[in-house]
């Protein structure tokens, strides 16, 4: 009866097998080499197309927000792909800004941004507007054709 504690203990502190995957032979070769793929090349392309989406986060913003200033937003964010993402938190800030200076100088703080690259064509009212402003220019100038000889101050 001594002896069984001391036998429990050496059974114990006997090396047992172990397995380190649940793959054995040509399978684990195999989940070996799907794993190389996935570490070495699809996980790289993944996680470059993230850190460019979160890089150009900032750019979106500023185009959603309509920030007058989304060009130059655009180049710290690009810039900040250059330097390692750096200045990218100052790109963010300013994205999430209202521009006081510039709503002084033009009376508003937001830009409507288009991706069409066509040329604005005036409305109808405009087109309006510029024929009359036409009408009344070929008049006064006719007028001062007509009045040409006249003094200044009769």
């Amino acid at each position: 009866m001594r002896w069984l504690p001391g036998l429990a203990l050496l059974l114990l502190l006997q090396p047992h097998t172990a397995h380190a995957s649940i793959f054995k032979g040509e399978a684990l070769d195999t989940a070996a080499d799907v794993l190389t793929w996935i570490v070495l090349v699809i996980a790289p392309v993944i996680g470059i197309a993230v850190f460019w989406l979160v890089h150009i986060l900032p750019e979106k913003i500023a185009e959603k927000k309509q920030h007058p200033q989304t060009g130059a937003i655009q180049c710290l964010c690009l810039l900040s792909l250059a330097f390692g993402g750096l200045l990218w938190p100052l790109a963010w800030l300013w994205a999430y800004s209202k521009p006081v200076m510039y709503k002084l100088a033009y009376g508003t703080d937001k830009v409507p941004h288009g991706h069409d690259d066509s040329p604005a064509t005036p409305d109808h009212a405009e087109a309006d507007e510029l024929g009359r402003l036409r009408q009344r220019v070929a008049e006064l100038e006719a007028k001062q054709a007509a009045g040409g000889a006249q003094p200044k101050g009769a």
